[in-house]
């Protein structure tokens, strides 16, 4: 089989942030998928607008949903398992027939990103490829100024869609804390980190290494709408000589 399915990170935002084997990746497609929300034109290809070929063939892979089901609504997961099983199958019979197919990808593809679901439907059936890059969690907390963990400290990445119960256990537990997936789950991260006694060291990025990054500690940020990008941090406060 000559084709292959190339899955791509394109880091945190920044281009110059971007890995010399992605830019080559991407300048030299000739197809290219992504994903995104309809009606919309997806972050990963405004990101790498203005790279590609004038003639390159394009494959716009759309959400079902995103934000109107529940996560715990069964049917989130049957819109997507059938979206994702669908792409999957569009993808495998184009690299079948011989094709490249390159995927950029927000951050880095095995972090939390929607390739990963395509990943496991194709990797037994098709050739495909992973380019790792920067995070965006990497890049937030370089946008602070301070390093997140010393000496032994513990780095815990945890999911604000958790309940609040297990966000409080969780950052009790941790030295350095990320949270991600912020959004409309803010109030509950504040009262998490209340009771857990570390929201006085709390900072939000939000759209880290982007043209609109903003950084400021979570205590100056009551009644902010913060973006989907967004970031909060506890850094650690390790051992050190």
């Amino acid at each position: 089989m000559t084709g292959r399915v190339v899955g791509v990170g394109l880091g945190p935002g920044d281009p110059d942030l971007m890995s010399v084997r992605a830019d080559r990746l991407i300048r030299g497609a000739t197809t290219v998928a992504y994903f995104r929300k309809k009606g919309r034109p997806g972050r990963a290809r405004t990101a790498v607008d203005g790279m590609l070929h004038a003639d390159v063939t394009e494959i716009a892979m759309e959400y079902p949903v995103t934000t109107e089901i529940p996560l715990d609504d069964p049917a989130y997961n049957d819109a997507l398992g059938s979206f994702y099983e669908d792409a999957a199958e569009t993808l495998r019979s184009r690299v079948a027939a011989g094709e490249e197919i390159i995927i950029p990808c927000e951050g880095d593809p095995f972090f939390y990103g929607s390739f990963m679901h395509l990943y496991t439907r194709l990797k037994d059936r098709v050739p495909v490829e992973v380019v790792p890059a920067i995070t965006g969690m990497s890049a937030a907390w370089t946008a602070t100024g301070m390093p997140i963990t010393w000496g032994d400290d513990t780095l815990s990445v945890v999911m604000a869609t958790l309940p609040e119960n297990v966000l409080e256990a969780r950052f009790r537990d941790a030295d350095a804390l990320v949270v991600m997936k912020i959004g409309r789950n803010m109030e509950k991260v504040r009262r998490a980190l209340k009771a857990a006694q570390k929201y006085n060291r709390a900072w939000l990025v939000e759209c880290a290494s982007m043209a609109e990054e903003c950084v400021m500690t979570l205590r100056n940020a009551e009644g902010r709408e913060v973006p989907y990008f967004s970031i909060v941090l506890v850094h650690g406060q390790g051992r050190r000589p």
